[in-house]
């Protein structure tokens, strides 16, 4: 019996409804028809045995086994376009690299371009975001190496160093005197918004959510608008912000780390690169 072969062109459609959300928008995107594009889900789910898309809510979710799928079916389809580019003689490798906002400019760039003149021919792909998100797509094989912000000890890594966080303020917003106090914060399960209610409850102090954002420049900003309290990076303060410390009552936060990870078997250029990027952690 001759084996089950994945379609690539049915791995890039369902890639496309799972990015979308709906078959309508994936199909403007794939520039067909709504009805090509079930038919050929419905033709990778026949080859896969599975149901892969959840189709009674609103937006499309993928399966259990559908998640599966996706993790797989990105991997093959930059394998399938690097592998193009290298017999096109345009590239060496790819190196898909996922950082938290607060890395990806400063020293990081200047780290990134001088790798990339010393490797001309290497694509890079950086993705940045909320650290639990990198975690999934690099475990769903999506990226070969990242950089995240956890609680110790929580997963063990090529490298790691302590994260200093600053408590801040708006410039006379006075944020701890209100009752309750206001706090900007990331959302739930988002980092640093478990340590600051601790913190805060701690003092025997009342709190409430005054701002919530998954975008740094968006805690940033409440923060220095006076919109409540925030607990950030030592990198990502500016003298917009107010900086707190014990006189103020608030203890530092020493919870966090930095971590960088790749796989063992990992190419070469994404341990090389992995070793430049350890001198970022101090």
């Amino acid at each position: 019996m001759n084996p089950r072969l994945f379609d690539l062109e049915l791995l890039r459609t369902i890639v496309m409804v799972a990015d979308c959300g709906s078959f309508t928008a994936a199909a403007a995107r794939l520039h067909s028809t709504q009805s090509t594009v079930s038919q050929k889900v419905r033709r990778l789910e026949e080859v896969a045995g599975h149901r892969l898309l959840d189709r009674h809510h609103r937006q499309v979710q993928p399966t259990d086994e559908g998640e599966t799928v996706l993790g797989y079916a990105r991997r093959m389809l930059a394998l399938n376009d690097e592998l193009l580019d290298v017999l096109a003689g345009e590239i060496e490798s790819t190196v898909r690299l996922g950082l938290p906002d607060d890395l990806v400019a400063g020293p990081t760039t200047e780290l990134l371009s001088a790798f990339n003149r010393q490797h001309p021919l290497v694509k890079l792909e950086v993705t940045s975001g909320l650290s639990r998100d990198l975690c999934q797509s690099y475990d769903h094989g999506e990226l070969d190496l990242i950089i995240i912000k956890q609680r110790k000890h929580s997963r063990a890594g090529v490298a790691c160093s302590p994260e200093e966080l600053w408590w801040i303020d708006g410039h006379g917003a006075a944020s701890l005197s209100r009752d309750p106090v206001p706090i900007v914060t990331f959302p739930p399960r988002g980092l640093y918004r478990e340590e600051m209610i601790n913190a805060i409850e701690s003092l025997g102090r009342r709190w409430r959510i005054s701002f919530t954002s998954s975008s740094l420049s968006g805690i940033q900003s409440a923060v220095a608008e006076g919109m409540g309290l925030g607990l950030l990076p030592a990198r990502a303060t500016s003298d917009q912000h107010v900086v707190l410390d014990e006189t103020h009552g608030l203890a530092p936060v020493d919870t966090m780390e930095i971590v960088i990870l790749h796989r063992p078997t990992a190419d070469v250029r994404v341990r090389e690169l992995a070793e430049l990027l350890k001198g970022l952690l101090g």
